[in-house]
């Protein structure tokens, strides 16, 4: 029986067995493009970070040296990761494996949710005492100078928060971003107790607002998706048998959901003067000299966003093919989070 049979199957009483053979194949292409997805991020930290030379001189045909071998080899090493674990365990069902690729996902979501909180907290409390005057009484003149560059802040400050935020999401199983929701209400009521109270208010008070909302927009999308709670212009799918609703979803992931996502990530990061890479190669800040020196990072939120809702998808679309199918196990949404 086809994907398409099943899915016209949709109204029947009877729940197809379907083959151990298509859900192998499509746990293959959930964990073949999380590989490529790998591979893809590593290639643009090695290009743009490190001046390697990519994969596109090899199929130039002219003597490029190792370099881009090598790179192309990473894309083909994480495959066959990706291929082995599949065909490690074929009896490993399609909803099994589905919540796998959503916790990986949930990982970095809270990775990142504890990166800009923590980046966003530390760097508002050095842009106070800078602005206030108090930074070379504190860390002395050469470290408040070099507070003062981006390059500097960024490199020596910001990523090793990340790093720790890294740590702290392995242990801490929260997504967090209810807790950040809170910060952005604190922090957009501590500009309005400033201005209007004390009448004092600085560039970074309203640059952490904008950073931490982005970042709640951004990060908690794939969150969304998990919980079914993004806006459908709905008509007639609630009608729709699960099987049926199983193959639409499949098919809209296919069709639109993971194209997006790729054509942010090869759009975003395909060149040193592209919208993600360039802010953050160059940790671009604002014009505000005494705002948060974070705007870099809200360009890479773009490529949270692709990363998270690529990987979610993946997750979505071996729950939709299990959907389709028939199979036990469906899982039950939060109440409340679609529309």
């Amino acid at each position: 029986m086809t994907a398409v049979d099943v899915a016209e199957a949709g109204v029947e009483d009877t729940p197809p067995t379907g083959s151990r053979s298509v859900a192998t194949a499509v746990r293959l292409f959930g964990w073949i493009m999380l590989a490529v997805l790998a591979g893809f991020i590593l290639n643009v930290y090695l290009n743009f970070w490190q001046d390697f030379p990519g994969i596109e001189p090899v199929f130039a045909g002219s003597d490029v040296g190792a370099l881009p071998f090598v790179q192309l080899a990473l894309y083909a090493l994480f495959i066959f990761v990706a291929v082995a674990y599949v065909l490690r365990d074929k009896t490993v069902t399609l909803r099994a494996d589905s919540r796998h690729i959503s916790d990986i996902n949930a990982y970095f979501i809270r990775a990142m949710f504890f990166a800009v909180l923590l980046v966003g907290c530390i760097d508002a409390v050095i842009s106070f005492v800078r602005v206030e005057g108090f930074l070379p009484a504190i860390v002395g003149d050469d470290m408040a100078a070099a507070l003062g560059r981006s390059s500097w802040r960024g490199a020596y400050v910001h990523m090793p928060l990340v790093g720790v935020s890294l740590v702290i999401a392995y242990f801490v199983r929260t997504l967090g971003f209810i807790w950040l929701a809170l910060m952005v209400v604190v922090a957009e009521l501590l500009i309005v107790i400033g201005r209007f109270i004390f009448s004092y208010e600085q560039a970074f008070m309203s640059d952490l607002v904008r950073f931490w909302y982005a970042a709640l927009f951004l990060f908690a999308s794939a969150y969304t998706l998990l919980e079914e709670g993004h806006v459908r212009v709905d008509v007639f799918y609630a009608g729709l048998a699960d099987r049926t609703k199983g193959f639409l979803n499949a098919s809209g992931t296919l069709v639109f959901g993971i194209p997006l996502c790729w054509v942010i990530l090869i759009i975003g990061a395909g060149s040193k003067q592209s919208i993600i890479v360039s802010p953050m190669i160059s940790y671009e800040v604002t014009q505000a000299g005494f705002g948060l020196y974070v705007k870099y990072m809200m360009a890479g939120f773009l490529a949270v966003f692709a990363i998270s809702m690529l990987i979610q998808f993946l997750s979505y679309l071996l729950t939709a093919v299990a959907d389709m199918r028939g199979d036990p196990g469906g899982r039950q949404h939060v109440v409340g989070a679609a529309h």
